[in-house]
């Protein structure tokens, strides 16, 4: 019982540091362009989780050789370069895509809800990949769409913000992040494919930022808390704290734990930023909720295995 207690507030404090990331990516926004959040961002995690490859590579050698010599063979740095790049675009393309919603005044709160739609999505990427869908995850589908229309869409009329639609294509693009680390994660070290990923992540991210813009050191300076926090807390710490937290959990209730992480971008967005939702945008927000947690309901063994992968992937050795 208390093992359990543990692992569930490893993970309830992942959902928080990622739900206060909506908040550190809005704030770093007034001061520089999504390219150079996302680039300054990935290199931080990169640097936060290459200490602990040198480390778990060093006991890996003391005390597990053969497992070591397996993951000096060029077949595994293979599997690994590979796993990473194609990682670090969708993580890429996924953090922008946010960094842009939210450029165009996509609130906090709506940004959160918006993006935890990775966990409807997940099962449909699936079903094209040859993985039955069940009815439940049916139903749940609907109930978001009927939330995101309650939630984007204003009484007066039909108007989804330019920000809405970049913070969806952001969850289509985060849940292909997801399946192309399940297929990943099961052939490489968890640790080894996140750092990687960062790694590429930041480059290209920083091409990106040379090409289409142009930051100043009193950007950078401005934006630099928000940065610190994204980078080490978001993308090294919590990511950790997932692996952690994860080791022993059932998958549904991890998965369930985890995507109360847009709850607290709602609670932060009105607790930091002041900002306010409508009764029509709070009926949204509780129907995206409950959409959510219906499609992390276990599914009939008939349905096939239910998608309940998180962010980066049920592995208990992932980290990114």
């Amino acid at each position: 019982m208390l093992f359990e207690l543990r692992q569930s507030l490893l993970l309830l404090l992942t959902a928080t540091i990622w739900g206060l990331s909506f908040v550190a990516q809005s704030v770093g926004m007034d001061h520089v362009g999504p390219f150079t959040f996302t680039a300054s961002r990935m290199a931080l995690g990169t640097l936060v989780l290459l200490p602990w490859v040198f480390f778990a590579r060093r006991r890996l050698a003391r005390n597990r050789p053969d497992t070591y010599a397996e993951r000096t063979t060029p077949a595994y740095r293979k599997r690994l370069l590979l796993g990473g790049f194609l990682c670090s675009l969708c993580l890429f393309a996924g953090e922008s895509l946010q960094q842009f919603g939210l450029v165009h005044d996509t609130e906090v709160g709506k940004a959160g809800f918006i993006t935890a739609l990775y966990i409807v999505i997940v099962p449909f990427l699936g079903f094209f990949l040859g993985k039955r869908v069940s009815k439940l995850v049916l139903v749940a589908v609907v109930l978001s769409l009927v939330g995101l229309w309650y939630l984007c869409v204003p009484p007066e009329g039909f108007s989804i913000e330019l920000g809405d639609f970049f913070i969806f294509l952001c969850a289509f693009v985060f849940s292909l992040h997801i399946l192309v680390i399940s297929h990943f994660v099961t052939r490489v070290d968890g640790v080894e494919l996140a750092v990687t990923q960062f790694a590429f992540g930041s480059v290209i991210a920083a091409l990106m930022m040379l090409i289409f813009e142009d930051p100043t050191i009193e950007g950078l300076r401005g934006a630099l808390i928000a940065i610190l926090w994204a980078g080490i807390m978001s993308n090294g710490l919590a990511y950790t704290l997932q692996i952690v937290g994860q080791r022993g959990m059932n998958d549904t209730v991890a998965s369930l734990i985890m995507s109360l992480e847009s709850v607290v971008s709602v609670l932060a967005g009105w607790a930091i930023l002041g900002e306010v939702l409508s009764e029509r945008e709070l009926l949204g927000c509780v129907l995206m909720a409950g959409a959510v947690v219906l499609a992390q309901l276990p599914q009939p063994k008939s349905a096939g295995k239910p998608q309940t992968e998180s962010r980066l992937g049920s592995d208990a050795t992932e980290a990114a």
